[in-house]
């Protein structure tokens, strides 16, 4: 079972642990008939199921800073069919805010192999490759990505960094400096773009 498999499971016993209790505290109850109870306490449950009261949770959590039960509850509104776009990037904060790098690159991934085209999100999942040491596999999305999309001055200077501090090929390297600064001369890397060019070249 992978890490977010694992994360998942985790995260839906809290559900069926209240339910337990639910049916219990029903059975248990007076007034209300006993099914009545029951059959209103697990409505309620439901309710609070849904995919806007979880996302509306996760982000309370990730706002107090407590990102273990941010991601958990995020991936549960994942789970019930919220909206990816507006769901996955606080989810990722909350993993690398948390330290969960593998478990953040799981998460883009998964939603990469959904949206192929999503330039964005191709970024991300290479960042995070960086971040987890496979440098391999970050150049692979990061020399895709320019090359589908040229005008992407991040991804330019992102895969020239990774380049230049792996040592490879200091050509390729400056040749993606250079079309970073070319795209965002006054840009958040343009001095250690500039920095970083091979010396001797206009």
């Amino acid at each position: 079972m992978s890490a977010v498999d694992r994360l998942r499971a985790h995260s839906a016993r809290p559900g069926r642990w209240l339910a337990f209790v639910a049916l219990a505290a029903a059975v248990g109850g007076c007034g209300a008939a006993p099914h009545q109870n029951v059959r209103s306490n697990l409505e309620v449950m439901e309710r609070e199921r849904t995919e806007d009261k979880l996302f509306e949770r996760g982000r309370a959590f990730a706002a107090v800073g407590d990102h273990t039960r941010a991601e958990q509850y995020l991936s549960m509104a994942l789970d019930a069919g919220g909206d990816a776009e507006k769901i996955l990037p606080l989810l990722l904060h909350a993993c690398v805010e948390g330290e969960r790098y593998l478990v953040a690159l799981q998460y883009a991934r998964t939603e990469l192999r959904r949206n192929p085209d999503d330039a964005r999100l191709q970024f991300v999942v290479a960042s995070l490759e960086a971040a987890v040491g496979d440098q391999k596999k970050a150049l692979a999305e990061l020399r895709a990505l320019t090359m589908r999309e040229p005008d992407d001055a991040e991804a330019h200077f992102a895969l020239a960094a990774i380049v230049r501090d792996g040592q490879g090929d200091p050509d390729e390297a400056d040749l993606h400096f250079r079309e970073y600064l070319r795209l965002s001369p006054a840009g958040h890397h343009a001095g250690e773009a500039r920095a970083s060019l091979l010396k001797g070249r206009p």
